[in-house]
């Protein structure tokens, strides 16, 4: 009879994954020059989010926030007439 158990695919697969988990780790150690990139960007989004709001969104940089605002949801209500 076969011997039912396959130790030759387990070890190979565990050899796969330990190799994954080392490209993952070297990866983390080559970006990890910033560790904060998304907070950084995130923040930066919303300081320009919040100086479009202060001029109404009028400046060209701003249009692409105008579809967003004017309703329930966002509690942000701006007269359409400024920007044009």
């Amino acid at each position: 009879m076969k011997e039912p158990h396959n130790y030759a695919q387990v070890g190979y697969s565990m050899i796969l994954v330990s190799a994954s988990l080392a490209v993952v780790g070297l990866l983390a150690l080559f970006m990890a020059d910033d560790v904060l990139f998304a907070d950084n960007i995130q923040r930066d989004a919303t300081a320009h989010f919040n100086e479009c709001k202060l001029n109404d969104f009028v400046p060209d940089d701003c249009v692409k926030y105008r579809d967003r605002i004017n309703n329930e949801i966002s509690g942000i209500y701006v007269d359409p007439a400024k920007w044009e």
